[in-house]
């Protein structure tokens, strides 16, 4: 449960709501509540009015509600790299022939907010909108190991350690140990950590001062290539994260930038 006050719980209701992934029950919400039936009532109404929930008289179920959508949109738009990074990911998908992914970190968790499938897709657990695991992911390795230290262990902190596979880092030294090589090489690897068979070679996205921005990988199955062969596009990968941060900051902070490069 939230400690942020009002608002924080009403958050977590409507996070409750959204983990559903369809129209729920308020008896079901209730269950699965820390909150008392009359005060779970009472965020239910304030947030179905707001327009942040809908609720379908008929079926007597709460679902996400459309200024959800506009805000989400919104948020892809202003903050999300998916916009700029788009024609990036377009060309190295067609290029390298495998999958491509743009992530972000949402907390202590990796959000993915693109992906272009291979030519020939696999089946994966990754797609736009999706949340994972930031300490057994490519992407999510890629960002913690270019993050602060204060921060760092703040996020470490919250990982689950849950063991998806015979090669996930199941304790903080581990993974620790980990992210120092990462930064040393510049760019990390999913060696099945998250899903058998399933690898990548990951790179941050990290702006001229070295604040992380997200990360991209190439992806591909162990039926197709092997890490080997995804290395060799390490030094494609490490160029459109380049661009992509670069166009990134242009967009945001055009001023400064503009200082910055002299132009």
């Amino acid at each position: 449960m939230s400690g942020d006050g009002t608002v924080g719980k009403a958050l977590d209701v409507l996070d409750q709501v959204a983990a559903y992934g369809r129209p729920v029950r308020f008896a079901t919400l209730l269950e699965a509540s820390d909150f008392p039936k009359a005060t779970l009532y009472r965020f239910l109404q304030t947030l179905t009015s707001q327009g942040m929930l809908a609720y379908d008289p008929d079926r007597q179920t709460y679902s996400l509600g459309v200024r959800l959508v506009r805000l989400a949109h919104a948020a892809w738009t202003q903050s999300s790299l998916a916009p700029i990074a788009r024609p990036h990911l377009d060309r190295l998908s067609a290029e390298t022939g495998h999958t491509v992914h743009l992530a972000q970190l949402d907390n202590a968790q990796v959000l993915y907010v693109d992906k272009r499938n291979a030519a020939q897709p696999i089946e994966m657990y990754s797609d736009a909108g999706k949340v994972g695991p930031a300490y057994c992911t490519g992407v999510g390795k890629a960002m913690l190991a270019f993050m602060p230290q204060s921060d760092l262990q703040r996020v470490i902190k919250q990982q689950s350690f849950h063991r998806f596979t015979d090669h996930t880092y199941t304790t903080p030294e581990a993974l620790c140990a980990e992210l120092e090589a990462i930064k040393d090489r510049g760019y990390a690897f999913d060696r099945e950590e998250h899903e058998p068979g399933i690898i990548c070679i990951a790179h941050p996205i990290l702006t001229d001062r070295g604040r992380v921005l997200g990360a991209m990988s190439i992806t591909g199955s162990l039926e197709t290539t092997n890490l080997t062969q995804l290395e060799t596009w390490a030094p494609r990968l490490a160029r459109t994260a380049e661009a992509i941060a670069y166009e990134a900051q242009a967009w945001r902070f055009p001023d400064s930038h503009l200082q910055h490069t002299g132009t």
